[in-house]
């Protein structure tokens, strides 16, 4: 079976982590598997949003513990490479990614969802940057994200102690955008989806653009950033039809152009 089962429910692109024997752990084949589907993305137009979660009992353990310290410098140079080029797909995707977290998210795997735009969370569900506990550094981005979402004091707790945290402390800290019931989450996560699918997706892929850039921006970076993006996005299709819908007092109907 495919390390990455592709699923498409309408306007919405379901990408499942399918190694549930090893709780979802990292492959060399899953990644590249995931970026090529997140890149693909981008020029599909029926593509409107991406979920991304695990099959089985978690969302994903991360990297495989039963083949670290089997491999040598440039391999690890290699594996980290691809791992990156994958977090940069999805941060440079311009569309939603929403990540549907129920078991653990581990090490990497939390960084995998730290990348996505929004944090659905089953109420049994567990974080942990496990890096510390064999040696390493976290890797994935989560030295970029984490710090910026809870700041670098609380950051450095996770990393140092390496303990897990709930669904309740990760929504508490800003971390989790939802907290959902465990067999609600499937639900909860394609219904908020379809609604996403169904508003200006060129409109949330600029304010994504902008959003991420602003992390090393100044504050006149991103008023020129908005300001060109801005004088684009008036003479888009889905902005006149938002202005006639007002208009004429009803919903409007976005194509995503």
């Amino acid at each position: 079976m495919s390390d990455l089962l592709i699923e498409r429910n309408g306007p919405v692109l379901s990408l499942v982590l399918n190694r549930p024997e090893s709780l979802n752990s990292f492959s060399p084949e899953m990644i590249l598997n995931l970026t090529k589907a997140v890149k693909d993305a981008q020029h599909d137009e029926e593509v409107r949003v991406v979920v991304l979660s695990g099959a089985g009992r978690s969302f994903s353990a991360g990297g495989d513990v039963k083949t670290m310290g089997q491999a040598n410098g440039t391999q690890v140079y290699e594996h980290i490479g691809r791992l990156n080029e994958l977090i940069k797909a999805m941060s440079t995707l311009e569309k939603p990614i929403i990540a549907a977290v129920h078991g653990f998210a581990a090490g990497a795997a939390f960084n995998l969802a730290l990348a996505c735009d929004q944090i659905f969370a089953s109420e049994d569900s567990k974080f942990v940057m496990s890096f510390s506990q064999v040696g390493l550094i976290s890797d994935g981005g989560g030295l970029y994200f984490l710090p910026r979402i809870i700041g670098p004091y609380r950051a450095k707790e996770l990393f140092f102690n390496a303990e897990p945290i709930t669904a309740v402390e990760a929504h508490k800290y800003g971390i989790v955008n939802r907290l959902v019931a465990v067999d609600q989450l499937r639900d909860e996560v394609m219904s908020y989806a379809m609604k996403l699918s169904q508003g200006p997706i060129k409109s949330y892929g600029m304010m994504k653009k902008i959003i991420n850039q602003s992390q090393n921006f100044s504050l006149e970076d991103v008023l020129e950033e908005e300001r060109i993006t801005q004088t684009y996005m008036i003479s888009t299709e889905d902005h006149l039809e938002g202005v006639s819908a007002f208009k004429e007092k009803r919903r409007p109907v976005f194509g995503g152009n």
